[in-house]
């Protein structure tokens, strides 16, 4: 894939490890928040490719853009983006509707059911945006070429749309990923359930560097 101007929407942890991801990997970024001012110190750091704005405006920059956000204000950050500003666009969902309340014993709540996803709640209010579940089942600090002795861990993807997900598998390649297809939207709510999983170890043993890998006979 080309490089492109990427917008990254968040200004989280997430956000600002994906968008040095990619400055990396040679695309033109910029960070949308609520708050572009708490971005400064980024930009100041990252370089000429590098520029930040409101949501709005990292959405009508991005050919690609990149949701990174608290599951819990996802729907917000989209309506914020201004009316049709995503139409037609791939957005890489990498949010998690994590529940503002705390974890029971190590397991952290979620607000969707096991019949309902976050990015099923996302597609519907917005059906012409091209959104694919990526990143939502590791942590930030292995979302981009993660060292694992060598061995590639697996990404799960979802969506509707054949072509945004083979953009974003060509990331995922350049990121350092294999990945897995789970097939359309309602593949969701499997994938983002995975970050109750991912997190069990951590609060078990206070551990985070971990990843999926799909193994196949």
């Amino acid at each position: 894939m080309a490089a492109m101007n990427v917008g990254v929407l968040g200004s989280g942890a997430v956000g600002q490890t994906l968008a040095d991801g990619f400055l990396r990997h040679g695309y033109t970024v910029m960070r949308g928040s609520r708050e572009p001012a708490k971005l400064e110190e980024w930009k100041a750091g990252a370089g000429a490719s590098a520029s930040i704005g409101r949501f709005a405006d990292a959405a009508k920059f991005g050919q690609l853009v990149v949701l990174a956000v608290k599951g819990t204000g996802a729907e917000d950050a989209i309506a914020q983006c201004g009316d049709g500003a995503l139409d037609g666009k791939t957005v890489i969902d990498t949010t998690n509707p994590i529940a503002d309340a705390p974890p029971v014993n190590n397991v952290i709540q979620l607000f969707t059911g096991p019949n309902d996803s976050l990015m099923e709640r996302l597609q519907k209010r917005w059906p012409k945006v091209k959104f694919v579940k990526a990143f939502s089942c590791v942590g930030n600090a292995l979302m981009v070429n993660p060292d694992l002795g060598g061995i590639k861990p697996t990404m799960f993807l979802c969506g509707n749309d054949a072509g945004a997900k083979a953009e974003v598998e060509e990331i995922l390649a350049a990121f350092g990923w294999e990945w897995e297809d789970m097939g359309g939207v309602e593949g969701a709510r499997a994938i983002e359930p995975l970050v109750s999983l991912w997190c069990i170890p951590g609060f078990i043993r206070g551990t985070w560097g971990h990843a999926f890998k799909l193994l196949r006979k």
